[in-house]
Formats: structure tokens, sequence, C-alpha cells
């Protein structure tokens, strides 16, 4: 009897000492894995989603099928990505949603989302827990940056079917610039436009210690900027080139010279489906995968006064 309490004790003990260094390692061993063991969560990465119904969240590729339809998440007021031009919805990220929809064999719909105050936030809003009042996951979001860091903090969320390579570029008025398209020295002396609170307004910035704060102008977004451009009271504008490239005229142009110092000159674009829906992030994959290698990609692209470029896989 003594031994087999002994044993019983025994086990007990064990199970207490081996237990915390299994909850304290496994976590540990995941984010070397995935190369994340730098990287800050983000906070309430570990709540339930609150406006998600179990009809929706985890919903299988099949029934998706059955239903007929998926919902995308695309940022409103956004062109030439997704905007609205006499009352239609209409864009990149539109078209390439209508895409992938077809090969998935149901309907595209669509929910307009605004930009939150980071990334993190709109993935949390759209694609794995909803907003706190109204709101609703859908099943993909569009135009979402894709970086290591920001896999690790949104472990709810996949980020899959990259679709595009961004780069920072520079749009000049052409009578302005003839011998060619400025550079940031540039505009120590001419002004130029940017959108408000962006990778392009950090960067000049804090470009030559401050020196050319003064001959900038911040508009509320690119649109704003190019109108300005067109309209002459800017010299050139610094921007992502798709953006750019929308608001081209006769009078201007566009070019992408070497910047120096700046870390995030260019970016991929993927989607975002909830990790629960990986079948259904597979099979958007295989679709933006076949539209890129047949054209359909680049068609796209073009069909908005775009150059395509390839995503870096």
């Amino acid at each position: 009897m003594r031994f087999l309490i002994s044993v019983i004790i025994g086990f007990f003990a064990l199970a207490l000492w081996v237990l915390p260094m299994q909850t304290a390692y496994i976590p540990k061993a995941y984010a070397q894995s995935n190369n994340c063991e730098n990287v800050k969560f983000g906070f309430g990465h570990y709540q339930k989603p609150q406006n998600t119904g179990r009809d929706i969240l985890g919903k299988s590729l099949d029934d998706l099928q059955d239903q007929g339809w998926m919902r995308f998440a695309v940022y409103s007021d956004f062109p030439p990505y997704s905007y609205k031009e006499k009352g239609k919805l209409i864009g990149v990220d539109i078209d390439l949603a209508h895409l992938i929809a077809k090969e998935l064999d149901v309907e595209a719909r669509f929910y307009e989302t605004a930009a939150g105050e980071n990334v993190d936030a709109d993935l949390r809003n759209n694609v794995w827990k909803g907003g706190i009042v109204g709101g609703a996951v859908s099943h993909v979001m569009m135009h979402i940056p894709y970086n290591r860091e920001m896999i690790c903090r949104n472990e709810q969320v996949v980020l899959g079917g990259h679709y595009y390579n961004e780069t920072i570029a520079i749009a000049y008025s052409k009578k302005d610039y003839e011998d060619g398209g400025p550079t940031p020295a540039f505009f120590r002396f001419d002004e130029v436009g940017v959108e408000n609170d962006t990778i392009a307004d950090f960067y000049l910035s804090g470009l030559a210690g401050g020196q050319i704060i003064p001959k900038m102008k911040r508009y509320k977004d690119v649109k704003g900027a190019m109108a300005a451009l067109e309209a002459g009271e800017v010299k050139a504008v610094m921007g992502p080139l798709g953006q750019l490239e929308h608001g081209l005229t006769d009078k201007l142009a566009v070019h992408s010279p070497p910047l120096p110092g700046l870390a995030l000159g260019k970016w991929t674009l993927s989607v975002a489906t909830n990790f629960r829906w990986r079948p259904l992030g597979y099979a958007v994959d295989d679709a933006i995968v076949a539209a890129i290698n047949d054209g359909r990609m680049e068609a796209i692209f073009n069909k908005h006064g775009l150059t395509y470029t390839k995503p870096d896989w």
C-alpha cells in the first residue's frame, strides 16, 4: 500500500515538473520554427471572435460553394484598387476578386472598409474577429502587404496569394523636369506632395536632417496630391507606383529612382484568409497563381493603366 501511494505521489510530482516545461517550450519551439521569436504579438491576439457566428467562421469550401457566394473585404475609396465610379465598385482588387470567385464557382460580394490605425487592426476587424460595433469578418481580405512580422503578429490570419510587387516612386511635371525625373535631393528647393502619415511622408521628413520638410505639402490621399501636381501646386508627388500611375495625365510622368536610406521601398501585396479556412486559402492561392501564369493578372493591371510587376515567389 505504501509503495502504491509513493508511486502515485511520484507521478503527480513528475507531472507538475514536466507540464510547465512543456507549456514554456512548445510556444518557443513554434516561434523559432516560424522565425517569430523576436516579434511581439499584438494585444488581443488570444481573444475569440465576437461578431462572427459558427455559420460563417470556419465554413468549409464545400459549404461556401453550396452557399453560392463569398465575401471580400476591400478598402473603400482607394483608387485604383477599390473605389466607386458612377456608383459602381471598380478597381484592380475588385476585378481580381471576381476572378477568384469565378474560379471557385461562386459569386463575389464585397464589404467596403475604411483603413484602421494599422494593418493589424484591419485584419482583426475584417478577417478573424470583427468590429466592436457592427460589421462581420469576410472570407478574403484584399491588398495586404506581406511580411514576416505581419504573419507573426497575426496568428489567426494566413497571408497568401501574392499577386503584385508595389514600389515607392515619384510622379513629376514634365515641364518642370525636362531632363528627366527628380530625385529626393531636388526637394530641398522644389515643392513635393505626399499623402499624410505614409512611407513617403516619413522618408522625406527624415531625409537630410529635415531639410526637405519646408518644401513638403501633405494631402489626405495620393489622389489629392496628384490633383495638386496637375494643377501646378507642387512639382512632384512621392508615393506607391500604382496609385501614382492611376493619376497620370499627358503633362505628368513617373519614375522609380534610387532612394538612399529607405528601408521599405518595395513590398508584395497578398490576400488574407482566416486560419480556419485553409482549404479556401489554398484554392484562392491556386486561382491567383494560375491568373499570373496565363497573363490574366497582368491584363487586369493594364486595364487600369498600371504597370504589372510579378511578385517574388
